[in-house]
């Protein structure tokens, strides 16, 4: 069971990025996913969520600029996000779990990480 995201980089502010957290040891239809940040000395966050009914969840901070999918067929979820700003240099994490959410908690298995780093 493995979760891996990818598309992380450098950007500069106003511009974009989509992650991608693939899933391979089981399917991600039958769970909620979500992506989660953490910046340096701060505390993991919840950025977006999607259940599996597809209903979606943003943090103010990113609601109207970021936007999660799912593409079942490729057991992978997207999270495209444009307009960067410098404070959305994070890592982000995406997770697997029985609720959408942005607690911790219900989410059992986790990927890697993926680095965000928006400057000019």
């Amino acid at each position: 069971v493995q979760l891996v995201e990818s598309g992380g980089g450098l950007v500069q502010p106003g511009g974009s990025l989509r992650l991608s957290c693939a899933a391979s040891g089981f399917t991600l239809d039958y769970h909620a996913i979500g992506w989660f940040r953490q910046a340096p000395g701060k505390e993991r966050e919840g950025v977006s969520s999607i259940s599996m009914e597809g209903r979606t969840n943003y943090a103010d901070s990113v609601r109207g600029r970021f936007t999660i999918s799912r593409d079942n067929a490729k057991n992978t979820v997207f999270l495209q996000m444009n307009s960067l700003k410098p404070e959305d240099t994070a890592v982000y994490y995406c997770a697997a779990g029985n609720v959408a959410t942005f607690s911790t908690g219900p989410y059992y298995y986790w990927g890697q990480g993926t680095q965000v780093t928006v400057s000019s």
